[in-house]
């Protein structure tokens, strides 16, 4: 277990998240036609080239949603989070292509106590996923619901 317990967290609390990943060409193809998303927008090179301002294929969305946020798992929640509360704030403002190679920083924007569980306690954060020029490709804000440290 490598996540931090809800007492651990701290609002202004930053994490550069030593993971990266680039993303193939596979796993667009891959993730898309697992969950039904037929957009020729992931599966169609040349529609995308002649039909689109893009020019190539773009990642599914959710798919960079995900890799984002389960970047960011092993320095934060990893064995300590009860469950994912939602994703607000869901933001890709520009789009992440075959061979980009994706990075992660997270912020603790809240901390509260649960107030109908006593031993767990709600964190936001906010997750920023960047290319490798640096271009945000990314972002949202997650509610966690996390386990509070053991009592002895």
């Amino acid at each position: 277990m490598s996540g931090l317990f809800f007492e651990e967290f701290s609002v202004g609390q930053q994490f550069k998240h030593a993971i990266r990943r680039t993303v193939t060409e596979a796993d667009n193809v891959f993730f898309s036609a697992l969950t039904h998303n037929p957009a020729a927008l992931h599966l169609d090179e040349e529609y995308c080239r002649t039909q689109t301002e893009f020019g190539q294929r773009i990642v599914n969305s959710a798919f960079t949603l995900g890799l984002m946020v389960g970047i960011s798992v092993a320095d934060t929640t990893l064995g300590t989070t009860v469950a994912n509360l939602g994703w607000d704030e869901v933001r890709f403002p520009k789009p992440l292509f075959h061979g980009d190679t994706v990075r992660v920083e997270s912020e603790v924007l809240e901390t509260r106590a649960s107030g109908s569980r006593p031993k767990n306690g709600i964190v936001v954060f906010a997750h920023r996923a960047f290319n490798q020029r640096n271009e945000l490709v990314a972002t949202c804000k997650r509610s966690a619901l996390m386990h509070r440290k053991p009592t002895l």
